[in-house]
This record gives structure tokens, C-alpha cells and sequence, in this order.
């Protein structure tokens, strides 16, 4: 089975958030129980200049946008055994980011076209089936449908759908089907790409893809509700027998808290107190008291109303003034920048606001934290949580999506669980239950530590949702 799995980032190459791990771990997951699997994502000015020399280049072909005709080059590596194509522009991909220009749609309108103009030029590897994922791929299956599926080396390819975060749904003005997709007005139709008075990228690809999946079981039962749907859940709901939910896993070798390079004490669940020692060297580095002793509770996250920082920003004072430790990692609006940064002056032994994204930075804090907290608005999935089970750091977080799915509540009465939750989105039920936590944590000791060994011990990698992929894909065939 061939797999040509589509995104706009991937580790190691380049990651803006869980897609990126995704992106990557997924196709190494499956490449191992014997699915030939790779990646195709963009050639960003941002990727790692030895990367970027190191890739072989294939091809180079005419990409129509339209009535534009741009570049297309197609460039070839591995990485840990899993083969990555780049779609190379520099006109559309050498830039100082990844998103947010004002040209987004042009630039991931081009990178559609041109992720099934290269399936000419990949030699032997024909995909059966091309996996796509979020807005910035999802134009690539109404294109196939428009103008490739007939035709030798495209007839027969499946397509999948990958819904990550409905919220982010690419929708443009109409004149974009002609202007930059080449689609007739034929396409601005319910059942295709229309989306109120504009179009939707993400919604021609609900519309026309074979499957459509999504990150956890619960959040594709959420995403058929008026609340979570984002104005799709009609579609969804029409579409239920195709919609499937698979939990992400992480890649548990990068995730190792035996072998991770990116902190400084290697622990397991044997040897708990290397753990603290981490944490006394995040508390020296950020300035916070010093104390083994003292719970942490880490936070990495957008800055953003989806994550539950309103909760969080109601009940803040309240939070702080318990005997703990928070530390915030992460950037986004500003508003909530700035509320981190007013009570890490406020009180600058008990908090820390780092108002910027560093990747050895947040393998520390889940490494260090004893807790961590996500009180999300919505979760699809959730990467987080699932890193800091690994770390064992036990999560705090709201039932939505895949937090419901991943973290079990800790039941005094069976001594089942691997975290705390709550269910209403409401700030006093978080505040409760970051109350019971560290409860928990300061007076039931050998509770405490067990639990830690419980989520250290999780299998929460990629083998088991690799072969439910593998499962999806062959309902196909």
C-alpha cells in the first residue's frame, strides 16, 4: 500500500504545532508494519540550511494557478527512514514564516496543484491513496476531481481528508475558484466548495473526499454538533458513515524522558527523583524559588480563547495564591501576553511567563512540571497531554475532544486514572480541580507517585492508530 501523505509542515523539517508531529510520526508508524508511506510538504526558506542542501533534486515542471503559470520544483530526502518531497517556489515559499501573509491562499492553492502536477515525476512509487491534511492541502481533492482522476498515473487514487482543527477552515472570496483554482462556477455549490458568500478549501474537501477523518473519537462525534461544527455540521452529520475518529499518538522516541537529550536529568518511573532534580534546575533557570518540594504546574500553549485562558485569567489570583508554581510557555493574543507577564511581576517567585516558543524550553517544563494544565474551550486532539503523560506530568484538563479520550479522572474509590478533569467549562470547576490536584500531591504521597508511574508507563504511541489507518485505507480499496 502507497501512501502520499500531504501537509503543510512536518518535524523535523519545520513545525508550527501538532500537525507538524503528525506529519511526521504517522508516516514513520506506518512504515514500519509495512505501508509505504511518505510526506510531501513545502520547501520553506525556513527549514535548516544543511536540510535544505542535503535534498535531491527531481524534477521541475509548470504549475498553472489560474491563469498564472509558476515554477514547480520537487526535491527528495529521508529522514529516519521515511521519504519527504518538497514542492520548491521561493516566490511563494521563501519567507521569514510559514502562515498568515496575505496571500495564503494563492500560496497553498499553488502547493495543492503542484502536490499532484509532481506525481508524475515520482518514479515508481504511485499513491494509492493521497492523505490530506487541514485547509492548506484540502484544495488538492477537489482539484483531483476537477482535472486528474482520469487520467494515467492518477486514475484509481483515494483520498483522505484530515480534519485537525475545523475552526481554521481556509475560506476565501468566490472569484478564488477561477482566479486561483482554475474551477468553474459550477464548483460554487453546496456540495462542492460554497461556504455562505465566499468558498471553503476545507469544505470542498468534506465534500468530495473519500474518507474524511479526524484526531480523536470524541471530537468526531463533537464536531456533528451546532456548537463545535463551525457551520459544517450538517455536512459532517451527512457524511457520518465516512467520518472516522482515530486518536493521534506521540513518537515515543523522540518523547523519551530516558534518553532525552533536551533535559537535564534522565528519569523514568523507577527514578522519580531525577525528575525533581529537573525541576530544581528549571525553577534556578527562571528565576523562581528554588524548592524540589513545591508543585510546578506547566502550561505550553497558544495564547489564544480556544485553549481556556479566559478560565484561567478569571481565577488566576486565586491560582497563585495556592503553594504552587506556574510556568506559561507560548505566544498569541496579546491580551493574554500581557496577563502572564503582569503576575509573573506580580509574583515573580511563583510564576513564569515566556512569552516566545522554544522547543528545548518546553521539553524542560514537561520534564519539570508535576502538573499540566489544558482547560480547553475544544480540543481536537491534543499533543500536549500526551507529552506530559510521557513526562509524568500529570494533566489537568477540560473533557473535550481528545483530552476525554486520553485522560482519565483519578477515582479515590478504584485507584483508576492518570490525571484530573472537569466537564463544564466553567473557571470554578478548573480552579476545584487544580485544588484537588495538589491535594493530592501534598498530602496523598504514594497516590501521587503511582499515578506519575501510571501515565509514564501508557502506551501512547503511534502502533495502535497506524493500524487503524491501516484499516481506513483498506475500506477504500
Amino acid at each position: 500500500m502507497r501512501i502520499l501523505f500531504a501537509a503543510s509542515e512536518s518535524h523535523p523539517f519545520i513545525k508550527v504545532g501538532g500537525l507538524g508531529d503528525v506529519a511526521y510520526a504517522l508516516p514513520k508508524a506506518l512504515r514500519k508494519i509495512g505501508v509505504d508511506a511518505r510526506v510531501i510538504i513545502p520547501k520553506y526558506g525556513v527549514i535548516a540550511e544543511n536540510m535544505r542542501n542535503s535534498m535531491q533534486h527531481i524534477a521541475s515542471f509548470n504549475v498553472p494557478v489560474g491563469w498564472r503559470n509558476q515554477y514547480g520544483g520537487l526535491e527528495y530526502m529521508e529522514y529516519d527512514g521515511v521519504p519527504f518531497y518538497f514542492i520548491d517556489n521561493e516566490y511563494y515559499f521563501k519567507r521569514d514564516g510559514i502562515y498568515g501573509y496575505y496571500d495564503d491562499g494563492e500560496r497553498f492553492a499553488f502547493f495543492s496543484k503542484a502536490i499532484l502536477e509532481a506525481v508524475r515525476y515520482m518514479g515508481d512509487f504511485k499513491p494509492d491513496v493521497i492523505h490530506c491534511n487541514d485547509w492548506h492541502t484540502a484544495a488538492v481533492i477537489p482539484l483531483y476531481k476537477a482535472f486528474f482522476q482520469w487520467n494515467y498515473p492518477y486514475n484509481n487514487i483515494k483520498t483522505v481528508f484530515t480534519i485537525h482543527n475545523l475552526r481554521y477552515q481556509g475560506v476565501f472570496g468566490k472569484e478564488t475558484l477561477g482566479d486561483l483554482l482554475g474551477l468553474g462556477l459550477d464548483y460554487y455549490e453546496e456540495d462542492k466548495m460554497k461556504f455562505y458568500d465566499a468558498i471553503s478549501f476545507m469544505k470542498g474537501a468534506l465534500n468530495m473526499a473519500d474518507r474524511i477523518t479526524t484526531v480523536s473519537s470524541t471530537y468526531a462525534e463533537e464536531i456533528k454538533t451546532e456548537y463545535y461544527g463551525e457551520h459544517l455540521d450538517g455536512l459532517l452529520r451527512y457524511r457520518s458513515y465516512d467520518l472516522w475518529g482515530i486518536v493521534n499518538g506521540i513518537d515515543t522516541d523522540i518523547f523519551n524522558p530516558e534518553k532525552d537529550g533536551e533535559i537535564a536529568y534522565n528519569f523514568n518511573g523507577d527514578k522519580l527523583e531525577e525528575k525533581l532534580k529537573n525541576k530544581e534546575v528549571l525553577q534556578s533557570k527562571l528565576g523562581l524559588a528554588v524548592n524540589k518540594n513545591i508543585p510546578m504546574i506547566g502550561m505550553v500553549t497558544r495564547l489564544v480563547d480556544q485553549k481556556g485562558l479566559d478560565l484561567v485569567a478569571c481565577v488566576m489570583e486565586d491560582i497563585l495564591k495556592m503553594e504552587l508554581q506556574l510556568v506559561v510557555l507560548g505566544t498569541g493574543d496579546r491580551a493574554y501576553e500581557d496577563m502572564f507577564r503582569y503576575f509573573a511581576w506580580k509574583y515573580p517567585n511563583k510564576m513564569s511567563a515566556n512569552i516566545f516558543f522554544s522547543n528545548d524550553l518546553s521539553k524542560m517544563i514537561y520534564a519539570s512540571s508535576d502538573m499540566f494544565l489544558m482547560p480547553s474551550q475544544f480540543e481536537p486532539c491534543g499533543i500536549g497531554q500526551l507529552i506530559s503523560l510521557r513526562y509524568g506530568s500529570l494533566p489537568i484538563v477540560r473533557e473535550t475532544g481528545g483530552l476525554k479520550d486520553t485522560v482519565h479522572p483519578y477515582n479515590e474509590f478504584t485507584g483508576e486514572g492518570n490525571g484530573f478533569s472537569f466537564s463544564n467549562y466553567n473557571a470554578h470547576d478548573m480552579l476545584y480541580t487544580i485544588q484537588r490536584a495538589v491535594h493530592y500531591y501534598y498530602d496523598e504521597k504514594k497516590i501521587w507517585n503511582s499515578l506519575v508511574r501510571t501515565a509514564m508507563w501508557e502506551d501512547n504511541s503511534w502502533s495502535k492508530s497506524a493500524n487503524k489507518y491501516v484499516e481506513l485505507y483498506n475500506s477504500m480499496m
